[in-house]
């Protein structure tokens, strides 16, 4: 897929469910935390991004999210976005993000979507803040099970769209 002197981006593999797993844990302050299981029920919405040593320094993932009544304003977020602090700064995320979006434009989404705790990353990257309540599916689905606040808006994770025109 994409590469970037030497690192490369490409599709998640089940071999890489480990990989992916044990990387998420590394960001448990800033991630949902993710089973195993899960990781390899949704490996095939998983991108990885591996250092030249063949190591997994990166990875994404995007999650489908229907608005009700109404399949043509789905909206897709991306999750599980991580890249080891060591190879920071070097344009990782920014192809993980990149990739994922080139592989969810053929769904034509009414938008792309994310709640981070890195506002500014993702800003540079054409997002713009957004009400909590315009991804309310997303809350009482994904947020309602979080372990780490009580109620999601007082979460401080900032909700964040790119729209499909944009992408």
């Amino acid at each position: 897929m994409a590469m970037d002197g030497e690192f490369h981006v490409r599709k998640a593999r089940l071999a890489d469910a480990e990989g992916i797993y044990a990387l998420i844990r590394e960001h448990t302050m800033e991630l949902v935390p993710r089973s195993l299981g899960n990781v390899v029920e949704n490996i095939d919405r998983f991108l990885v991004a591996e250092g030249p040593d063949g190591s997994l320094v990166g990875c994404i993932a995007y999650q489908i999210w229907p608005e009700i009544g109404d399949p043509l304003k789905a909206t897709v977020e991306l999750q599980s976005v991580a890249v080891r602090a060591s190879v920071r700064r070097k344009g990782i995320g920014r192809q993980l993000v990149q990739g994922t979006i080139s592989r969810v434009r053929v769904l034509a989404p009414a938008d792309v979507t994310v709640l981070t705790l890195a506002p500014e990353f993702f800003a540079s990257l054409g997002f713009r803040e957004i009400p909590k309540t315009r991804i309310m599916h997303k809350l009482y689905t994904g947020c309602i099970n979080c372990t780490k606040h009580t109620d999601p808006f007082t979460c401080p994770e900032k909700a964040m769209a790119l729209e499909v025109g944009r992408i």
